[in-house]
């Protein structure tokens, strides 16, 4: 069950700035959706919880994903709220992205948007801190998800996701870490960590998060470090191209994810969600198809 946001993406041409761009593309991402759209991939029965625009670019998001193999009857279509947009702006000093996000449909997300979800066969209840970060009412969701997700038996996910602009410096450090704290899997950049809680080094983030559950701390192209009860694994990155890196946390998600939900050791878990970012890295798209890895995942398994 993943619990977020998802957006109509307009991008022009690669290296074409938007200010002289005469055309663009639109796609669809969210970091819960991309999660979902991997995991369905991966051959797992996935929900995706949100609330979207009745409107036309609402009706694209939730058909994309839907056609990746997502449930989406939770889906609410609001008529009082659009579903958001959001633009890339290539340029030699990288691409930079702006949000009209502010008063959409899924900023509204609430508790009661969960009252329709049947939670006894959910194994993972998943949401990031893009989510946390929109609203109070989206934060209250996100709690209410770990809540019922808890009772039925199930792990609680967070991916801390952080993203500057969605926060005031002095509030995300310390909800973001609550948020942590009470999640069972905990996934959260090395980077990212650092501009939120000053943290050098993977065993600094477990300190600070807490030494309950598991905690999978990524670093870039050097690897990740999974930390769970008083044990410690380590996997490098694979030298890849990368074209973009956006989406590629959500793709490493799904497959440490995947690897879990079918009993695999940590080292293949790991290896999992390197093999599964290692797509998005290799494409400008939010998601690309990952069924081919089903294999990988069985074999891991």
């Amino acid at each position: 069950m993943c619990l977020g946001e998802s957006m109509v993406l307009v991008a022009p041409p690669a290296s074409t700035p938007l200010r002289s761009a005469t055309d663009a593309r639109l796609r669809v991402a969210g970091a819960e959706s991309n999660t979902a759209q991997y995991l369905a991939d991966l051959g797992h029965r996935v929900s995706w919880v949100s609330r979207l625009g009745d409107d036309p670019l609402g009706e694209r998001v939730v058909s994309e994903i839907a056609a990746s193999g997502v449930d989406t009857r939770a889906v609410v279509r609001d008529p009082a709220a659009p579903t958001a947009v959001y633009f890339k702006d290539p340029g030699p000093e990288g691409t930079k992205v702006h949000y009209y996000r502010a008063g959409s449909a899924a900023s509204r997300i609430s508790p009661a948007d969960l009252d329709a979800v049947a939670f006894r066969d959910v194994r993972i209840g998943y949401t990031s801190g893009v989510t946390v970060a929109l609203s109070d009412s989206c934060a209250e969701a996100a709690s209410a998800l770990f809540a019922r997700t808890q009772r039925a038996g199930g792990l609680r996910v967070f991916d801390v996701n952080y993203r500057p602009a969605l926060w005031s410096s002095n509030e995300a450090p310390r909800v973001l870490r609550e948020v942590a704290r009470q999640a069972d899997v905990v996934l959260v950049g090395l980077d990212e960590a650092a501009a939120l809680w000053g943290t050098a080094a993977p065993e600094d983030v477990r300190e600070l998060v807490g030494a309950s559950g598991q905690l999978v701390v990524k670093d870039g192209e050097v690897g990740a470090t999974l930390f769970e009860g008083t044990d410690r694994w380590f996997q490098p990155a694979a030298e890849v191209e990368v074209v973009e890196p956006v989406g590629a946390g959500d793709a490493f998600a799904a497959g440490y994810l995947s690897a879990l939900l079918h009993g695999a050791e940590p080292d293949d878990r790991l290896r999992l969600g390197h093999r599964t970012a290692e797509l998005a890295l290799g494409s400008v798209a939010d998601h690309v198809d990952a069924s081919g890895l089903r294999e990988v995942r069985e074999v891991a398994s």
